[in-house]
C-alpha cells in the first residue's frame, strides 16, 4: 500500500479502530474525594486485613537506603490483577483517568530496606514483598501497619502530577497463602551462578512478558548470589527493557534486511508514532516532539520541544538521558517486530506527544503503542526519503527542524527556506 493510500485509511478508520486518543477527564478527582470513605471501610484496627497485593514498589531516593512497598488495592481486592501494570491495560483500552484511579487506588504499605545484598531475605517484611513479586498472580497478606495511611494525594485540576496512592509505615507483614512460583522463576532463584542479564533473558525467551521480568528484577531475586540487590522500579523497568532489546538485537544482526521501505503508525492516550522501518543493517533513533500544553511541555506558549537519541549497530554504552525510558521501550516494540520476522532494519521511530497527553502513565504506553503499529496495514514508500518528507507532512515540525535534530534524517536535502525558518519543499 502506498504511504499516501495508508495515510488516508488511517485517517478515515482510526476513530473506528479504537478510541486511542483520550479527551482530558477529570473524574479522577470525584474518585479522590470519595476514596477515604471506602479505605476507612477495610481497615481492621491497625491492620488491612485480607488485603490482596498485585505488586511491589522500591523507591530510589536515597539509595541503597530505600523504601519498599507492597502495593494493595483498597476495597477492590477481587479485581486485583487489573491494578497491575500491564499490556492488558493497552487490550483493555485504559485512559489516563483510568490509569490515575487504578494508581490512586493502591495503598504503598512501606519500610526503609538497605537494598543491598538481600540473597536470603526470604523472611519477615522484606521475604513477603519478596514472595508477592516472583508470584504470577496476586497475593493474599496482612499487613500491620505503624502509621496512619496519608490520604493526601495532591490530585488537584491545575497540577496532574504523576499518580501514586496513599502511603502508610509498615510494621510487618505476613502470606495469607502460599505463592504460586513458575518453575523457571524457581530455576533463576536456585542458580547463585547466573548474571541477572542471562536470568533476564532466559525468563523472556520461556514466555515472560518485560513486566514479569522487572518484577522480579526489583525485588533483588536475579543475579548472582551475594551480589543480588533491591533494583528501584524506575530503575528495573529501563534495564529489563534495555536488556531484552539488546539480546534481540543479537538474534537479528546476521539476518537479511528488509527489501522495502514501510511506515506503520499508531496512536494511544494522545501519542502518535511512526514508524519507519528501511533495507540496511541495524539503526535505531527515536525523536520525541512533545506539543506546548502536553504534560512534559506545559506552557502552551512555547513552541514543540524536540529531543532524540540514536544507536548504530553495535548499540550505545551509556544511558539514555535525552528520551530516557521511552527509548528503550520503543526499540523493544520494533526488535520484536523484525526479530519475528527473521529481519533487520533500520527504524526510525517518531513519537508526537499532543497536548490530548495531560497526564503521565508511564512508558508501558510507550512500549505496547509501538508494539501494537506493526499489525494490520502499513504504508510503503520508494525510499527513506520519501518516507520522512510523507510522514513529516502530517508532524508539527518542518523537515528542517527533523534533519537539525534526527541524525537519521539529516541527510535529506530540503530548500533553502528550510534553513531560514520556512515551510519545506522536499528537493
Amino acid at each position: 500500500m502506498r504511504l499516501d493510500e495508508f495515510v488516508e485509511l488511517e485517517r478515515n478508520e482510526r476513530a473506528e479502530r479504537r478510541r486511542l486518543a483520550e479527551r482530558k477527564d477529570y473524574a479522577i478527582l470525584d474518585h479522590v474525594e470519595t476514596f477515604q470513605d471506602r479505605f476507612e471501610e477495610s481497615l481492621s484496627g491497625d491492620s488491612i486485613v485480607g488485603s490482596v497485593s498485585p505488586s511491589i514498589f522500591v523507591g530510589r531516593a536515597d539509595y541503597p537506603n530505600v523504601s519498599t512497598g507492597i502495593l494493595s488495592p483498597v476495597g477492590r481486592e477481587d479485581q486485583a490483577d487489573s491494578f497491575r501494570t500491564s499490556g492488558a491495560w493497552y487490550e483493555e483500552g485504559v485512559s489516563i483517568a483510568d490509569v490515575f484511579e487504578r494508581r490512586t487506588s493502591l495503598l504503598n504499605s512501606n519500610r526503609t530496606t538497605t537494598a543491598d545484598s538481600v540473597h536470603d531475605a526470604w523472611d519477615g517484611w522484606l521475604g513477603t514483598q519478596r514472595e508477592v513479586a516472583i508470584a504470577d498472580r496476586p497475593v493474599d497478606v496482612e499487613i500491620g501497619l505503624d502509621s496512619t495511611p496519608d490520604l493526601d494525594l495532591d490530585v488537584d485540576r491545575g497540577d496532574l502530577g504523576a499518580p501514586v496512592g496513599p502511603s502508610a509505615r509498615a510494621r510487618e507483614a505476613s502470606l495469607g497463602e502460599n505463592p504460586h512460583v513458575p518453575r523457571p522463576v524457581k530455576k533463576t532463584l536456585e542458580d547463585d551462578d547466573w548474571q541477572a542479564q542471562g536470568a533476564m533473558t532466559y525468563l523472556y525467551r520461556r514466555g515472560f512478558d518485560v513486566y514479569d521480568i522487572n518484577s522480579i528484577l526489583s525485588a533483588g531475586a536475579l543475579g548472582r548470589g551475594d551480589n543480588r540487590r533491591l533494583v528501584p522500579t524506575r530503575w528495573s523497568i529501563t534495564a529489563v527493557d534495555d536488556t531484552i532489546g539488546q539480546y534481540l538485537r543479537g538474534t537479528i544482526r546476521d539476518a537479511p534486511s528488509v527489501d522495502r521501505v514501510e511506515v506503520h503508525r499508531n496512536e494511544y492516550l494522545g501519542n502518535a508514532f511512526w514508524v519507519i522501518l528501511a533495507p540496511g543493517r541495524w539503526e535505531y533513533e527515536l525523536v520525541e516532539m512533545k506539543a506546548p500544553g502536553s504534560v512534559w511541555n506545559p506552557d502552551p506558549e512555547a513552541g514543540t520541544y524536540l529531543a532524540a537519541a540514536h544507536e548504530g549497530r553495535e548499540g550505545r554504552s551509556g544511558y539514555v538521558e535525552e528520551t530516557a525510558g521511552a527509548y528503550y521501550a520503543a526499540r523493544l516494540g520494533a526488535l520484536e517486530h523484525l526479530s519475528d520476522r527473521g529481519r533487520q532494519a533500520k527504524v526510525l521511530v517518531l513519537r508526537h506527544v499532543s497536548d490530548e497527553y495531560w497526564g503521565p502513565v508511564g512508558v508501558w504506553q510507550v512500549r505496547e503503542t509501538v508494539r501494537d503499529a506493526f499489525d494490520g496495514e502499513h504504508g510503503t514508500a520508494e525510499t527513506f526519503g520519501d518516507a520522512v518528507r510523507g510522514v513529516t507532512e502530517h508532524l508539527p515540525i518542518s523537515l528542517g527542524d527533523l534533519r537539525r535534530k534526527s541524525t537519521m534524517a539529516a541527510g535529506l536535502q530540503t530548500d533553502l527556506s528550510s534553513f531560514l525558518g520556512g515551510s519545506d519543499t522536499p528537493s
